[in-house]
């Protein structure tokens, strides 16, 4: 509960007036915000959500209600890319999160559930130790026995979602502190090997160094790397996230590299703000904004590079679904499509309403299980209407999300990132190779 008899934002840089005063309320976001999608109701779209944050920059209280509405946000920015009038709805909600965060007392289970998904899933080591026990798990059939029951969805349907996007883990081989290119040496970058990529998709993580070693990258990765604070950033956890960032410059600080590559795409996105996020600290503000500018998706650096490497048919027709945050908070759209179009025999084939989030948004699907399983059944029925035998995307939490919703619907297709399938074609490998 909230004091009342305050108003709901601190002078710690409240929402702007400026950026609240860019919208027109002309309705362009609505048909694009899924909150919106679901509910149709307006204080659930990003117009109403900035006349809340207008009350609120005006002096009225945060009451739970208005916290409500801001919580319920996915942050995919999808309203950004539709909005005429330019608005920055992005900064604006990143920054009424941290008031949230800061001036509004939780409910004591829902405090849990925060303590204990930001005390997991932005340490590496800590999900390290939760595979081995997950690995045999899933070995024993346990995951089925206990959806087929159907107790844990009775007794707490944010852990049973939790425990649904699960993905199924294989052995995980650690990768090299620096990787060589494959003939001429054409750049140095470094590469962010992330959290739950690290941990629950390192096949990805391998493709990936794979790749831009074929292309003529020599890859470092800084044993020292971190989590890159997004989960925190997106969250409204501002001293966490900054925390995140600063361990993630001092990282890469002495690596020697021209480019910082990313393949997740929530990552990559806060990065590439990083010199807004820590503009307020004198011994980081400039080298924060230094290593902002080198930040790179990986489909980006690949594309920039032009390919060298030979790639081998793979006869498959794949869908591509736009991860949020690479499509609407990155700009990123071309660059996959331009690579996986670039392999002989692989037709590719869009899905309908790309714009419209899959529901995964980070943690959103363990916080909102509900509305994050309605969205991601939309989303898994688009997907199977393509008709594809392969799904590529560029994000771990989509790949979580949509395998859980396609398993849910009965349906069956092949997930996979965007650098596993050019990894397979370049190494010549069959559509076989890739994550059922």
């Amino acid at each position: 509960m909230t004091d009342l008899s305050l108003p709901a934002f601190d002078e710690h840089h409240p929402p702007s007036a400026a950026l609240i005063g860019d919208c027109v309320h002309c309705g362009f976001c609505l048909p694009t915000c899924p909150t919106y999608v679901l509910w149709g109701e307006e204080m659930d779209s990003p117009r109403g959500r900035i006349h809340l944050m207008k009350q609120g920059v005006e002096g009225e209280p945060l009451t739970d209600s208005m916290v409500g509405h801001f919580d319920a946000c996915l942050g995919c920015m999808a309203c950004v890319t539709a909005c005429p009038s330019g608005v920055q709805y992005d900064r604006l909600i990143e920054t009424t999160r941290a008031q949230v965060e800061r001036r509004h007392e939780r409910t004591r289970r829902d405090r849990a559930l925060r303590g204990a998904i930001f005390a997991l899933f932005p340490y590496p080591k800590r999900l390290r130790a939760l595979r081995g026990p997950l690995r045999v798990w899933q070995r024993i059939g346990g995951d089925r026995l206990l959806r087929r029951t159907g107790v844990l969805e009775r007794f707490s349907p944010r852990l049973a979602a939790m425990e649904r996007l699960a993905p199924r883990l294989d052995k995980a081989d650690r990768l090299p502190e620096r990787l060589a290119a494959v003939g001429a040496r054409r750049a140095v970058v470094g590469m962010l090997t992330g959290c739950v990529q690290r941990e629950f998709f390192p096949a990805v993580n391998a493709a990936t160094a794979r790749v831009l070693a074929a292309e003529g990258c020599d890859v470092v990765l800084p044993a020292s790397q971190g989590c890159c604070g997004a989960l925190s950033v997106h969250n409204g956890r501002e001293p966490e996230a900054l925390r995140f960032a600063r361990a993630l410059i001092d990282s890469f600080a002495d690596a020697g590299v021209e480019w910082i590559v990313v393949n997740a795409a929530g990552c990559g996105s806060s990065m590439k703000e990083y010199a807004e996020l820590l503009r307020d600290d004198p011994a980081y503000a400039d080298r924060a904004a230094a290593f902002a500018a080198k930040v790179r998706d990986v489909s980006e650096i690949l594309v920039e590079l032009g390919p060298v490497a030979l790639r081998h048919p793979l006869p498959v027709t794949a869908a591509y679904h736009d991860a949020c945050h690479l499509a609407h908070a990155q700009g990123v759209r071309a660059q996959p499509r331009e690579l996986l179009r670039g392999i002989p025999g692989l037709e590719l084939r869009e899905i309908a309403d790309p714009e419209i989030c899959c529901g995964s948004a980070g943690i959103y699907n363990v916080l909102f299980p509900e509305p994050a399983r309605e969205l991601g059944d939309r989303k898994a029925a688009n997907v199977l209407a393509t008709g594809a035998d392969l799904l590529v995307t560029a994000n771990p939490g989509c790949l979580m999300q949509v395998a859980a919703s396609v398993e849910r619907a009965g349906g069956s297709i092949v997930l996979a990132h965007t650098v596993e399938v050019l990894d397979a074609s370049i190494r010549g490998l069959p559509v076989s190779a890739l994550r059922p």
